[in-house]
């Protein structure tokens, strides 16, 4: 099959030719056609098989085919977790609309707002964004919802765990309730098809590899180093094999600035991305990171989804996530689209059964080694690792809704993520952020 035979426009097939692509993957060629026919989706599949054009293409095809005012209402919109994700799909979008009459933005938080309301304000057909700044915005009264078609939740998994439920609860309250519906997953976990369930209507579901399951050609290496000795170790793999190119993910914020700052000192290229940095050292990192001005990208998981990094050979696990979904997402960056990568993870006594967790998860061990003059000597028990992320946020006597007061997951305390259920609200006037005694939130 090509990309021709699923009924795209001739605008459309020549801005895909020219990114180099002849013929579509699984995920595209099983959901397109479907979304073609105004169907609600529910579409799983691993990271780096084209789950971005599998949703972007039809949508554009859409939106060419059909009249719109000349003030260009909103028309699609695109939810994504993290800003990176969200500039990865609004650059998908720019490339292949560009034989086409379609305009399209990107919003998100961390940089100035006043661009960005400039732009909503002349006109888009489609827009990216992620949903605190979405809501800040629409609460400014800078964007409109009331012309929505279509909705696509982009790594819907990922904003279940970071806690957005009830912003996108709010923000589909805003919408026409006649809309397509479109969400797409790297998991197809028994979580998502319940948040599924208060979205989608009559949905296809798609699904192109099992349940939690990682790229063939990912080789997963665990090296049993002591807690005090990961840093050495670490400059040792890299030296030693003259590593080009290496995204070593950690478990929090500091950790991320202290490997970071370890690893220039000896002589290695290296910056951190995580949700303390500005966005704009963030997108220069990842900038500098893709364009191999430096070796080392060190990352927290707020990364773990929406770095599009073409061929990535080599990822780090400096520590081990304490939930084994992240596993799959943290090594997601490797093997993408059909190329090999590598998978390393550095375990100390204390992070075994994470390690055990990992491998029921994928339903295989992970070669295991232990290198002289690095053996672990700690002895402090293993933590306990969470199994599953949908025993999270059950409470003795209270309740789950989507609707409950609730933190937002952090990326230091992964195992605080809670099980959302969304629903549709009747239309209601903003009120104002804040307003309401809750805590405010951080916008990402």
């Amino acid at each position: 099959m090509t990309f021709k035979d699923l009924g795209l426009s001739d605008a459309i097939l020549k801005a895909v030719e020219e990114k180099g692509y002849t013929k579509p993957s699984p995920i595209q060629e099983k959901a397109i056609p479907h979304i073609l026919n105004g169907k609600d989706i529910l579409a799983s599949a691993q990271t780096g098989t084209g789950k971005t054009a599998g949703f972007t293409l039809p949508v554009l095809n859409y939106l060419v085919a059909t009249k719109h005012p000349k003030y260009r209402p909103l028309r699609a919109l695109v939810l994504t977790p993290t800003r990176e994700l969200a500039a990865q799909v609004y650059e998908n979008v720019r490339e292949y609309s560009k034989y086409v009459n379609i305009k399209s933005a990107v919003i998100f938080g961390g940089v100035n707002a006043k661009p960005q309301i400039a732009t909503l304000k002349r006109g888009v057909d489609i827009l990216v964004a992620t949903p605190g700044r979405l809501l800040d915005l629409h609460d400014q009264k800078a964007v409109s919802f009331k012309r929505i078609d279509v909705l696509i939740l982009d790594e819907a998994d990922r904003m279940l765990d970071m806690g957005f439920v009830r912003d996108i609860n709010k923000i589909m309250s805003f919408m026409p309730v006649k809309r397509q519906n479109l969400m797409f997953s790297a998991t197809f976990s028994k979580d998502i098809k319940q948040l599924a369930a208060g979205i989608l209507r009559n949905p296809v579901e798609v699904e192109t590899a099992p349940q939690n399951s990682t790229a063939k050609k990912v080789t997963h290496n665990v090296y049993q180093v002591d807690k005090g000795k990961k840093t050495e170790f670490t400059i040792k793999l890299i030296k030693d094999n003259n590593w080009k190119q290496v995204l070593i993910f950690t478990r929090t914020k500091h950790g991320a600035n202290k490997l970071t700052k370890k690893l220039i000192q000896a002589g290695i290229s290296s910056a951190a991305i995580h949700g303390n940095k500005s966005q704009g050292a963030r997108t220069k990192a990842l900038q500098n990171f893709k364009e191999n001005s430096i070796k080392v990208l060190v990352a927290t998981d707020i990364a773990a989804r929406g770095l599009d990094i073409p061929l990535l050979p080599n990822v780090i696990n400096f520590e081990l996530p304490n939930v084994p979904e992240d596993y799959v997402h943290r090594i997601g960056r490797t093997g993408r689209a059909g190329a090999a990568g590598e998978a390393i993870s550095l375990v100390c006594s204390e992070e075994t059964e994470y390690q055990n967790e990992i491998e029921k998860l994928l339903k295989q061990k992970i070669k295991t080694t232990v290198v002289k003059g690095f053996e672990p000597t700690d002895t402090a028990p293993p933590k306990r690792a969470a199994t599953s992320k949908k025993s999270f946020g059950k409470k003795k006597g209270g309740s789950n809704s989507g609707n409950s007061n609730k933190k937002r997951a952090t990326e230091t305390t992964s195992a605080q993520k809670r099980k959302p259920h969304f629903k549709e609200n009747k239309p209601k006037p903003a009120t104002g952020r804040g307003r309401s005694g809750a805590p405010k939130k951080k916008r990402y």
